[in-house]
């Protein structure tokens, strides 16, 4: 025992002034695997609405991922996973304005009714509508007027708090921020945010 620990020791003074160099690349290695702006951060989570109702949950299915700071995800989440490392865990609590908004009254349209579908003549019914660069837009049904249609263009998470329980399950550095290594593979893709159904 003494022996290694005299070798230790005999390791340490020869290393002399390196040795806190060392110590500090090991640190800074343990501060850049953290999430920030740039990282690839791919996580597993659920999403409930504030009573408890189960919205929509990744977990035994691939986990999501996105660009930290690139607004891929929910502004109020985003800032809570700022500094999580790999392994943690957390439960969030995102209000309606940090999440996909307040309900506003300009996103209520009428609609002539021979515009909309016969199955989707009830409140509630969600239909598609095409947006300003061709995308598809989901619209609900609010009312049924006799000769019009009040649709609902609000995001249907709108006015919601929403909760999350989230685990970060790997952090990858930014590809801006790595250097390029012909051996390994290119950082992962980011993946959209999941809408709810």
């Amino acid at each position: 025992m003494r022996i290694k620990l005299a070798a230790l020791s005999a390791a340490l003074a020869v290393l002399g002034a390196g040795s806190p160099a060392i110590l500090r690349s090991a640190e800074k290695t343990k501060q850049e695997n953290v999430v920030k702006d740039g990282s690839v951060v791919s996580l597993q989570y659920s999403l409930s609405e504030e009573n408890g109702e189960l919205i929509e949950s990744n977990k035994g299915k691939g986990p999501l991922k996105y660009t930290h700071g690139s607004k891929q995800i929910v502004p109020g989440l985003e800032k809570e996973l700022t500094g999580m490392k790999v392994g943690g865990e957390k439960r969030v609590k995102v209000k309606p304005e940090d999440a996909y908004g307040l309900v506003s009254p300009k996103a209520f349209q009428e609609v002539p009714k021979e515009q909309i579908p016969a199955n989707g003549l009830k409140v509630g019914a969600t239909l598609a509508a095409k947006g300003p660069h061709g995308q598809e837009i989901p619209v609900r049904v609010h009312e049924i007027k006799e000769k019009t249609v009040v649709l609902d263009l609000n995001h249907p998470m709108a006015g919601k708090t929403l909760l999350f329980e989230i685990k970060i399950l790997d952090i990858q550095p930014s590809a801006a921020s790595s250097s390029p290594q012909p051996d390994k593979p290119a950082a992962p893709k980011s993946a959209p945010t999941p809408q709810p159904k």
